[in-house]
């Protein structure tokens, strides 16, 4: 016969399972958010590739220019995308914290089980978590400017990539999050049972790794090129 404490602790952990459950699914959730945007946000900057004006008129679709007399966009808009983005983030991160080794025994544990068995899926999440760490405090920095100075195009984009050397967070931030993106995806592929094939589905993360590295590159180098070639104060590009 049960006793009034083991309903208690019976009644405690079926709580604690349904919320880690919902949880789960929020991580998940924000996490497939989060890396199909970084999908269609690389394409979009890869856009400077193709010229200054290519990538202009990005930027004004992407900032509501058609709905403009002017036909230029609402760089708010940008901010007000960011906000939502960064509250998108917190509450990923919030829920991944969960899972992440809090102690340097348990570092030293995990590193020590990567010597011993060769899992590809535990080398894929030590990657995720150490990409994670880095996100988490580059990410915010990224955002917050992005919130406070949204006015972006070939010129001003350039500016800050060269002129306030902003490159040097982009050099560390693009493969922290390409690599902790397209591995998340391929986590939640797998967890959720949208694909059985683990196989296929790493050298598809990898081949994506890769594929967003190079254009990601290019496209900063692009910018450090326009940048390098403007003089202060910079002018808005103009077609």
């Amino acid at each position: 016969m049960r006793t009034l404490t083991d309903t208690t602790a019976l009644f405690k952990q079926k709580v604690a399972s349904a919320w880690s459950a919902k949880a789960d699914r929020l991580q998940s959730a924000t996490g497939i958010l989060l890396g199909c945007f970084l999908l269609v946000h690389l394409h979009f900057e890869s856009s400077i590739l193709f010229g200054k004006e290519a990538f202009y008129h990005v930027v004004q679709f992407l900032e509501g220019g058609m709905f403009s007399e002017t036909g230029h966009g609402y760089p708010l808009l940008t901010s007000i995308f960011s906000t939502f983005l960064l509250v998108v983030v917190l509450v990923h991160a919030a829920f991944a914290l969960r899972r992440f080794p809090a102690q340097i025994g348990q570092w030293r544990a995990l590193r020590g089980q990567m010597q011993v068995v060769n899992h590809s899926d535990t080398r894929v999440w030590f990657w995720q978590l150490v990409s994670g760490f880095i996100l988490f405090f580059l990410v915010p920095v990224h955002l917050y400017t992005m919130i406070a100075t949204p006015e972006i195009g070939p010129h001003l984009s350039a500016e800050r990539v060269y002129h306030d050397n902003a490159w040097l967070l982009y050099i560390v931030l693009l493969p922290a999050v390409v690599v902790h993106a397209m591995f998340g995806l391929y986590r939640v592929a797998v967890k959720w049972g949208i694909s059985a094939n683990r196989t296929g589905l790493r050298k598809l993360a990898h081949i994506l790794v890769v594929y967003l590295m190079v254009i990601g590159l290019l496209s900063l180098g692009q910018y450090m090129m326009i940048g390098s070639e403007l003089t202060l104060p910079i002018e808005p590009f103009r077609p």
